[in-house]
Parts: C-alpha cells; sequence; structure tokens
C-alpha cells in the first residue's frame, strides 16, 4: 500500500519492527545502504518475529538509486525534526514513499535541501525526537487512516458504552 523507506538504518531491532509494521499493513520496506547491521543480524529476525520472512523488502545502493528506479511522478515524504509541517497535514495516496533517516542522525542534509517542500515532521514537546519505530508507526498508520472509507456508521451514544 506505502513504501517506507529508511536511510542508513542502524538498529537491527528498529528495522525489525519496522518489518513487522509493513507486513501488517501491506507495505515494502526499502533499505538505504550502508546498514548498521546485517539483514542475519539475530535481533532484526528477533524483532521482525516470525514475520520477517513475510516481509516486502528492496535494498538500495543510495537513494539516487531508488528514486531512478521509480517514475518521475512519485510521492515522497521526508521525515525530519527540521520541518514546521505536521505529518496530519499531509495528504498521502497508496504508493507513497514515507523516508525516515537513520537514529541517530536522521536524514542527510542535501536531501532535505533539495526537498524541503516535502518535508513533514512530528509535533513533539520535551523531546527532540521519537524511536525509528514509533515515528514510522505513527505516520504510516496516518498514511492508512487517510486511505480508509468512511463507513456511514451510527455516532455512539456515551451511554452505550456502559
Amino acid at each position: 500500500m506505502f513504501n517506507v523507506v529508511l536511510v542508513r538504518p542502524e538498529i537491527p531491532p528498529n528495522t525489525g519492527n519496522i518489518g513487522r509494521l509493513c507486513v501488517a499493513t501491506q507495505s515494502t520496506l526499502h533499505l538505504v545502504k550502508p546498514l548498521g547491521f546485517s539483514l542475519e543480524d539475530r535481533q532484526l529476525k528477533r524483532a521482525g518475529l516470525d514475520y520477517w520472512n513475510d516481509v516486502s523488502l528492496k535494498l538500495w545502493d543510495s537513494f539516487e538509486a531508488l528514486q531512478r528506479s521509480q517514475s518521475p511522478d512519485t510521492n515522497y515524504f521526508f521525515l525530519t525534526t527540521k520541518s514546521e509541517h505536521p505529518y496530519y497535514e499531509a495528504r498521502f495516496q497508496r504508493g507513497d514513499f514515507l523516508v525516515f533517516g537513520a537514529e541517530t542522525k536522521g536524514l542527510p542534509e542535501n536531501l532535505l535541501t533539495l526537498n524541503k517542500d516535502r518535508c513533514i515532521s512530528i509535533p513533539m514537546h520535551g523531546t527532540r525526537s521519537l524511536n525509528l519505530a514509533t515515528a514510522v508507526g505513527i505516520v504510516l498508520f496516518e498514511a492508512m487512516r487517510q486511505q480508509q472509507r468512511k463507513p456511514e456508521t451510527p455516532q455512539l451514544d456515551r451511554r452505550d458504552e456502559r
């Protein structure tokens, strides 16, 4: 449904958890080298549980190689703490690429500069960043929510919850 891109991921359990999120949302996980771990890493597979083999995974030598393989009209959203545009104001479409940087460094500055109008952030108070897997989950599920049909369901009355 969506494409989750991790540029130079460093921590195997984060990538394993993100792999599970991708399986749950029928999204493709793109890993851009260099990776801070081996794809055979025990912690990666442990975090991915028995779902790791079901991950739709693509490995890229560079972000530019990934972009060259896509149509020129492909939509990318770059997640960064350096943007004033909150993720929930973005309008996601099926097939969009959600691009996240390394846990300790974020996305490369040149990538952010080249794509300034496509940068979004997760508003936070009291911390400078979130765990990468948490950040991916927040944005990916908002993108999924936007794609759901809005069924006409009756408004729940709080009295019905007792």
